[in-house]
């Protein structure tokens, strides 16, 4: 088990060596960070050296020029200039944060942008405004709609933070697939195979192997199938294509990056980057916010004390597993497989850094 603080600040050097600010590097840094204390290791330290790579294919800008090129008093859009997601979601929903100040709610769209990280991490950064925060984005093509061998969507996740008064927040993040591509990135690790419903082969049937994605094979949106209602998946995920890269201008559908720098991004593309979409609503634009969190804290806890079924010892509330397991990996550490071990040494080699992890 690794020492959370000696692998943030691990990061946070790695991209000073590619470049970026020490402001840049402190918050995508700390987005990796709180991936893997929250228990989402797939988009965690793991995730550092696909970074290091797209930046090295000169996909990612490490010094980017960040703009708002439209704009109203509730709204905006940032083109990015390729910078990284875990950069350029923060700066837009501080500035959806601002616009909520004054007109209520704040809506940001950001086009020409990179893998944001967890969008949990995002929606969060509301909370502490009073605010109820949302964050979602597009991502490479991994996805077939129902019905479809064709990958045409990502794994298109959306967050939604909603404070409370006594009790800790509701927080949402979900993939709108029945699960995260890191999810089986890790099982290849692993070793392991994967559970039927989650991906299928290039001919549309169940599959437990998680390289078929590399076989030509695709995830499956949320429910697996027909019968298990992955229609509905497939509408959420569309939703998320259309907010985070049809309404700002990134590139949607079939068209968007791949993350893996291996890969080069299509030809005739339809738009700039990766897009992500980010908004803030602040309560006492409809009722003051400490009666809303008092009524909030009844919510929660109502549905705490709801009466479970055999074997279940109580339900739990969107946020409860990652709070929990963030208190547990803060005393106990965070456990890394040995390939991003060792993808961690590369990368120390590389820019001339140690990586001396203190064991917990």
């Amino acid at each position: 088990m690794y020492d959370p603080h000696y692998l943030k600040s691990f990061t946070e050097k790695v991209f000073k060596a590619m470049g970026c600010s020490d402001e840049d590097a402190k918050v995508a840094a700390n987005c990796l960070n709180q991936a893997d204390l929250r228990g989402v290791d797939s988009h965690g330290v793991a995730r550092l050296s696909g970074y290091v790579k797209l930046w090295e294919k000169k996909r990612l800008n490490a010094t980017p020029n960040i703009q708002i090129v439209h704009e109203t008093p509730s709204t905006a859009v940032l083109d990015a200039d390729q910078a990284l997601g875990l950069v350029s979601a923060p700066k837009a929903m501080q500035i959806a944060i601002q616009k909520a100040k004054v007109a209520g709610t704040g809506w940001v769209g950001v086009k020409n942008s990179n893998h944001f990280g967890i969008a949990g991490y995002h929606a969060m950064l509301a909370l502490e405004h009073d605010m109820i925060g949302f964050a979602m984005t597009n991502a490479s093509p991994l996805v077939s709609p129902t019905f479809s061998k064709s990958r045409l969507l990502g794994t298109n996740p959306i967050a939604v933070a909603i404070p409370a008064d006594s009790q800790p927040p509701v927080v949402i993040d979900m993939a709108t697939t029945t699960v995260a591509n890191g999810k089986l990135e890790v099982l290849q690790r692993k070793g392991q195979n994967m559970p039927e419903g989650w991906a299928q082969d290039k001919e549309g049937n169940a599959t437990t192997d998680p390289l078929i994605l590399k076989k030509g094979g695709a995830m499956l949106p949320l429910g697996g199938d027909r019968i298990h209602g992955s229609h509905k998946g497939y509408c959420l995920g569309s939703l998320v294509d259309i907010l985070t890269a049809v309404l700002p201008g990134a590139n949607y559908g079939p068209w968007v990056p791949p993350f893996v720098a291996f890969l080069d991004p299509a030809s005739n593309l339809v738009g700039d980057g990766i897009g992500h979409f980010v908004g803030a609503i602040r309560i006492d634009a409809f009722r003051p916010a400490s009666d809303f969190k008092k009524h909030m804290d009844n919510w929660i806890s109502t549905f705490r004390n709801a009466e479970t079924v055999n074997g279940f010892e109580k339900v739990l509330i969107p946020g409860d597993p990652e709070r929990a397991m963030t208190q547990e990996r803060l005393k106990t550490g965070i456990p890394l497989l040995q390939p991003v071990v060792d993808d961690l040494n590369d990368l120390a080699s590389k820019f001339n850094l140690e990586f001396s992890p203190i064991t917990l």
